[in-house]
């Protein structure tokens, strides 16, 4: 009883710190609370000595750092565990000029990667019925497609739409992730029409395709722990279930590092043809003109094809939601023009959207083959696509690799 008095004591004292508190605070985590250096290298000689089960417990207890026990305390009291994903919420945000921190990081990914795993997590779907508490961070937390009120989010949970998010009992009105589902004819190719408040709701039962057009991660003290291909896959399941006449299950993606990799082009290798690209794209609402969209689709398309298919990050995409959907078995299907001219779509994708496919009998098949070889599988049709951006620009972008 005095441990949890002391815990709730402790976790009720640094909620008041300030920045200059809360940085002596993790700098005491690191100096005071990290492993025994001296009890770490006996073990370890121990161990080589003699590599027994007892000398390796042995080992495995001097490295874990007692700041980990700390943490489990901490977890025990009331609202532990959303104080302590705070806590590392805080943390991230220091860790560019705290870089000694990272230790402490470390600690809280293996934690929350144990204590949120999927036999802990609540898979719910939420309703207009759904608690107004619920809601309202539905609201607050939605970084795909900005929510414009209650109207907006009314118009996302009717009867031709789906909303699921992951919970924890520990965290009980706060969703973990969620996302946005749209049941259509056909796999969407323009988001404005998905987001239309004003919109006539269909019949959820005509619909063949289930696609998937926001997912949002809410807890940015949960970073790195990986929520989205359970989400997905549960998804598919309870859908499958329920509209068994659903056939299609594809995503309608953004390309956030699309515009940023053609900015980065620029330089002694950049054509012409580049150049006037971006000149086009720097023009004022230039995808109301439909001179300037014809002139630019011919070449902007295959860029963004070539873009998604070989422009890397050391060995994986470059693109951040590419990694996220191939990572979880998905294909490239298809590129969409124009498919999302809101002010970010047209900021960070030059307006151009991507479905992925989530076939479920490909799925296993595709994520080993992107695991294994961070290979990029895509329809024919998209990889003829990307192709041509070849054809038409000349060599290679820099920071890509080249088709074999």
């Amino acid at each position: 009883m005095s441990g949890l008095q002391i815990a709730a004591e402790t976790l009720s004292l640094y909620n008041t710190f300030d920045r200059e508190a809360r940085t002596a605070f993790f700098d005491a985590l690191v100096e005071e609370f990290s492993p025994n250096t001296e009890a770490v290298k006996h073990c370890a000689d121990a161990y080589r000595a003699d590599s027994s089960q007892m000398n390796l417990m042995r080992l495995q207890q001097a490295v874990e750092p007692s700041r980990r026990e700390l943490f489990r305390r901490l977890n025990v009291v009331r609202d532990g565990m959303a104080s302590l994903v705070q806590m590392r919420r805080s943390l991230l945000g220091e860790l560019d000029t705290h870089p000694y921190w990272r230790a402490i990081d470390a600690d809280f990914t293996h934690l929350f990667k144990s204590w949120f795993n999927r036999g802990f997590l609540e898979l719910r779907q939420i309703d207009w019925s759904t608690s107004a508490a619920v809601l309202e961070k539905l609201i607050q937390y939605e970084a795909v497609h900005q929510i414009q009120g209650w109207h907006d989010l009314r118009r996302r949970l009717q009867a031709d739409r789906r909303c699921y998010g992951f919970f924890h009992h520990a965290l009980p009105e706060e969703p973990i992730i969620y996302i946005e589902v749209a049941l259509t004819r056909g796999v969407s190719s323009e988001v404005q029409t998905l987001l239309d408040p004003g919109s006539a709701v269909s019949d959820c039962k005509t619909a063949d395709s289930a696609v998937f057009y926001s997912i949002t991660n809410c807890q940015e003290g949960l970073r790195g722990v990986s929520f989205g291909h359970l989400l997905i896959k549960q998804v598919v399941e309870n859908l499958q279930r329920e509209l068994p006449q659903l056939k299609t299950f594809a995503t309608l993606s953004p390309i956030p590092g699309f515009r940023r990799w053609l900015l980065d082009q620029t330089g002694s290798r950049q054509s012409p043809r580049l150049a006037r690209l971006l000149a086009l794209l720097d023009q004022p609402d230039w995808w109301k003109q439909a001179a300037v969209t014809s002139a630019l689709k011919v070449d902007l398309a295959p860029l963004c094809a070539y873009y998604l298919l070989y422009a890397k990050r050391g060995k994986e995409p470059f693109d951040p939601v590419a990694r996220f959907h191939l990572g979880n078995g998905a294909r490239i299907l298809r590129l969409n023009w124009l498919g999302d001219t809101s002010p970010s779509g047209i900021a960070r994708s030059a307006g151009l959207t991507v479905n992925y496919l989530y076939d479920p009998a490909e799925v296993e098949r595709n994520h080993e083959v992107y695991t294994r070889d961070f290979k990029v599988i895509a329809s024919r049709s998209f990889e003829r696509t990307a192709a041509s951006a070849l054809l038409r620009s000349g060599p290679a972008p820099r920071d890509a690799h080249s088709p074999a």
